[in-house]
């Protein structure tokens, strides 16, 4: 047996749905408003983000060129970041906590200076992260150390400009 044909109605001169047809096209409506409302949910939180963070934690201009850990005995203590400003030549550092490290106060320090040259740092009880700290370094390398509850690292000539 053939299935039956379906007929333009006269009234409108549109086809009636298929059999469960309806079905499916609601819920492609719906599927469809949900990924337009989910897509314009994303935009606004991205944009919202990056209007509020744009300067960064060093300031405007700064892009992170580097992350490194600073590792204890047995496990991770903190991170160090490092920015550079291609604007006004300048070198930021700051030295988070990590893990139970992390949020919580204890000892930290930043340090950075020119290869050879005078160290900025901050050191302290901090509950989030020492720093920022600058160097100025055209066209030399830098290092940097960062320190959280005894544990440290050096970072010496990185970072070559």
């Amino acid at each position: 047996m053939f299935p039956r044909e379906r007929r333009m109605t006269r009234s409108t001169g549109l086809r009636p749905p298929a059999i469960g047809e309806g079905k499916h096209m609601q819920i492609r409506r719906t599927l469809g408003l949900v990924m337009a409302g989910a897509t314009l949910a994303s935009t606004w939180l991205v944009a919202g983000a990056t209007s509020a963070s744009a300067a960064g934690p060093c300031g405007a201009g700064y892009a992170r060129v580097g992350v490194y850990a600073i590792n204890g005995d047995v496990k991770r203590h903190g991170t160090i970041e490092v920015y550079y400003n291609a604007g006004n030549g300048k070198n930021c550092a700051l030295t988070y906590g990590y893990g139970s490290f992390a949020n919580a106060e204890n000892y930290k320090t930043a340090k950075i200076r020119p290869s050879g040259g005078s160290t900025d740092n901050d050191h302290g009880w901090f509950k989030y992260y020492a720093g920022p700290v600058y160097a100025k370094a055209p066209s030399k390398c830098i290092d940097v150390y960062g320190a959280v509850g005894g544990a440290g690292r050096w970072l010496r000539g990185v970072h070559c400009g």
